[in-house]
């Protein structure tokens, strides 16, 4: 038998922080089949990479992004939140097409790959386009096509993401899909228990923003005295696999409704930038599961997920004022982690597993010397230390240089578009 990738005498961090040194990794039709000793006989494999100053790791994940956001990269600065959204973002968006959304995603897939990115989590309109820039750039995604409840049109908007899930479900190994309702605040009444049991009826799960401000809680504890955890119990989210974006401003009494299929992926970037607030999810953060995420580009600036955990750990450790809280082992599960939410075997080094594994170079001047590589890779790590990103087996990055061919100046240009075309109507209010 003849192995597609031989990754010969590495030192593997697995996705708990253990490490394991002296391993040959054997990959074939994109699945680690063998795992064994380096200095057992070594099998023929058609490429092979000697890996011994080097780093195996699980890919990274990013749980929560509007990936075409990029777009408005550094267009929303220094601004309020609510003007952020009200008088920015969303009127901007209002009148955006599928070919910006096309364009966006790749251009966010491209900096993902490049930032260490095996699989994402997406949130956002025009998915079937999402689905095209995933499929036509070797990535994997789980993809939430937006729905407003107070939309005129979401009777219709349902029906269209329904056919959309049923159209691409399944019509590629590197793509999943789920239901998106926005928010609890942006799908009132019954919608939100629609928008759920259509995603009981397709088997899917569902992505949601919930609890991103203090404001958000007091007004829905003011209109329906129950919080926005608890309007997504009741309308049955808890039942089904359920990503959590944020969850910034979770209640004591919202925790019980947790379970092991609840997702919370957090993105500090954001919270710091619009000024959101410092509490509760680094309270007893060990009792949630929380995962790395990135938001928009428009709000976080990059799609780094390790960025995001690097400032979720030193914000944690200032808020708890324990410098032992959020210890390395903790953040590495946050971003490795995430993997379990999603249906795509990956985030393991291990035989019978995807073979999505990233390769770190920690030699270089920002993270030498590596007294401890977990240290190295949280707090010092850039994008230039990962020379490899392998998804199922195939090089999306390859000795340091992304290998997706897209057209830089089309995502240029699709920006400039929208800001001329301007501002249109819109009426979601935050």
């Amino acid at each position: 038998m003849v192995y597609d990738l031989l990754l010969k005498n590495t030192c593997i961090i697995d996705e708990e922080g253990n490490i394991s040194k002296d391993k040959n990794i054997y990959i074939r039709n994109g699945i680690i089949e063998k795992i064994i000793d380096e200095q057992i006989e070594i099998y023929p494999a058609r490429e092979q990479i000697n890996c011994g100053e080097l780093f195996v790791t699980p890919g990274l994940v990013n749980l929560h992004t509007h990936s075409p956001m990029t777009v408005f990269r550094g267009l929303a600065e220094d601004v309020h939140i609510e003007d952020w959204f009200n008088r920015i973002i969303w009127p901007y968006e209002s009148r955006m097409n599928e070919e910006d959304v096309y364009a966006g995603t790749v251009g966010a897939i491209e900096e993902m790959v490049n930032n260490g990115v095996t699989v994402f989590a997406d949130h956002y309109m025009f998915a079937d386009r999402i689905c095209d820039a995933v499929i036509d750039t070797g990535i994997k995604a789980d993809i939430a096509p937006t729905l407003f409840g107070v939309s005129d049109d979401f009777e219709q908007n349902l029906k269209e993401v329904s056919q959309l899930i049923l159209k691409r479900q399944g019509s590629h190994k590197r793509v999943c899909l789920r239901m998106g309702p926005h928010s609890p605040y942006t799908c009132p009444g019954k919608t939100l228990k629609v928008i759920i049991d259509r995603a009981k009826s397709l088997e899917v799960g569902i992505h949601i923003h919930v609890s991103e401000t203090h404001e958000q809680v007091e007004e829905s504890l003011s209109q329906y005295l129950k919080t926005p955890f608890q309007l997504l119990e009741e309308a049955g989210g808890f039942q089904i696999p359920c990503i959590l974006a944020h969850g910034l401003w979770i209640m004591d009494e919202d925790r019980k409704h947790l379970n092991n299929n609840s997702y919370l992926a957090v993105s500090p970037k954001t919270y710091m930038k619009l000024s959101i607030g410092t509490v509760h999810i680094w309270d007893r953060s060990h009792e949630l599961q929380l995962f790395t995420g990135t938001d928009g580009a428009a709000s976080s600036n990059t799609l780094n997920p390790l960025g995001q955990a690097r400032v979720f750990a030193l914000m944690g450790k200032m808020i708890t004022g324990a410098s032992t809280n959020f210890y390395l082992q903790f953040i590495w599960k946050m971003l490795i982690k995430g993997h379990e939410a999603l249906s795509f075997n990956s985030g393991k080094v291990k035989e019978g597993y995807s073979a999505d594994l990233l390769i770190w170079d920690l030699t270089r001047c920002n993270t030498a010397p590596v007294h401890n590589p977990l240290a190295a890779l949280i707090y010092s790590a850039d994008s230039n230390n990962i020379l490899h990103n392998i998804i199922d087996g195939k090089f999306l990055k390859k000795d340091g240089k992304v290998q997706i061919k897209s057209d830089s100046s089309l995502l240029l240009n699709r920006s400039k578009d929208i800001v001329s075309r301007g501002k249109g109507e819109t009426n979601l209010n935050f």
